[in-house]
């Protein structure tokens, strides 16, 4: 009997003005059966986090499964901090924000550990994350005007020798706790394409930890999105269900903050240029699924939205994306070739 191995799931950080009570009622009341909180959701109003039982709780009553924690933001703030970059301050307090880049990256180092021992109280064993610029805001440009290598100077081989070093506490407790880190391929991290992250995981000597958060709207600028999965594969351990349309004649790099105006924007998830059923069939064809369901003990594997635009509401644009998922994504998987009754 054909079976379904994957369910509706959503990703909580753009949904972070809501409290997790509030975002899962909504993700329940949208047709969700999972939800991803971000670590936001998490905390407490003294500066740490909820305890284990009252997440759990919260999960038990919106009868809901826990799809992991989205932990992007705080990853991206300690592994970016070295750069002195402004752009970190909307993820950290204000107070942190003031203090020098070794102190905000310290302070992220212990709220990324204090997050990962969370996870491993819940059950968590996938976190889907990104790293931060570990080569610089130079080399994250992925344009090499003044040169990536130079004399007495090499960014990629100092960013990857940085990484190295900057991200070994967090791996080593990630380790020791079993939690896989599923980087999400992006353009301005650590690891902008599938090569960028194989070559991280070369540096960091094949890191059992290291592992990838499949997105298919960040394949923007060349490397299509089968082209990069299959590259990273057996590293797959998570994974978000996200659409873009590409606004044809419009620069795609281009210094405009107003999302309207640029020429990638997100869309929700039916529009959009990507074909989301064949990427589910690549996922499934990748052993994601089967990879996610051994690890967290589970029968199915989080198809988890993360729609967004820059018309439509946002809850609106989230809710039509999990119905999607759920009526076109969680199809019954194929037992056996269609040419097993042939002739019968």
């Amino acid at each position: 009997m054909a079976q379904t191995i994957f369910h509706p799931s959503v990703e909580g950080a753009q949904h972070g003005a809501k409290s997790l009570p509030n975002f899962l009622a909504y993700a329940k009341k949208s047709g969700a059966a999972g939800a991803q909180p971000s670590n936001y959701m998490l905390q407490n109003s003294k500066g740490g986090f909820q305890s284990a039982k009252e997440i759990r709780n919260a999960f038990a009553k919106a009868k809901l499964s826990l799809d992991g924690v989205s932990a992007h933001c705080a990853f991206w703030v300690h592994t970016t901090a070295w750069t002195g970059s402004p752009t970190i301050r909307p993820f950290i307090p204000a107070d942190v924000a003031k203090k020098s880049p070794e102190a905000i990256e310290a302070w992220a180092e212990d709220y990324t550990l204090r997050l990962l021992d969370l996870c491993a109280e819940l059950g968590v064993k996938i976190v889907p994350m990104f790293w931060g610029v570990a080569h610089g805001w130079e080399a994250a440009t992925g344009y090499p005007w003044g040169f990536f290598a130079g004399p007495g100077y090499d960014l990629v081989q100092e960013g990857n020798e940085r990484f190295v070093k900057k991200t070994a506490k967090l791996r080593r407790h990630a380790n020791s706790l079993g939690i896989y880190l599923a980087h999400e391929i992006h353009p301005g991290t650590a690891a902008m394409c599938a090569d960028d992250f194989n070559s991280l995981v070369r540096a960091c000597d094949g890191d059992k930890c290291l592992g990838v958060n499949a997105d298919p709207s960040h394949c923007w600028e060349g490397e299509d999105w089968e082209t990069r999965f299959r590259k990273v594969g057996d590293r797959i351990y998570a994974c978000h269900v996200k659409n873009f349309v590409i606004r044809k004649g419009v620069p795609l790099r281009a210094m405009e903050p107003n999302w309207p105006k640029r020429a990638m924007q997100f869309v929700d998830i039916p529009s959009g240029d990507l074909n989301m059923v064949r990427y589910v069939e690549m996922l499934i064809d990748l052993g994601y699924p089967q990879r996610y369901c051994q690890i967290n003990g589970k029968k199915t594997a989080p198809l988890i939205v993360e729609a967004e635009s820059a018309y439509r509401d946002l809850d609106a644009t989230s809710a039509n994306g999990i119905q999607y998922v759920r009526d076109h994504l969680c199809f019954p998987v194929a037992a056996g070739s269609f040419e097993d009754g042939m002739g019968a």
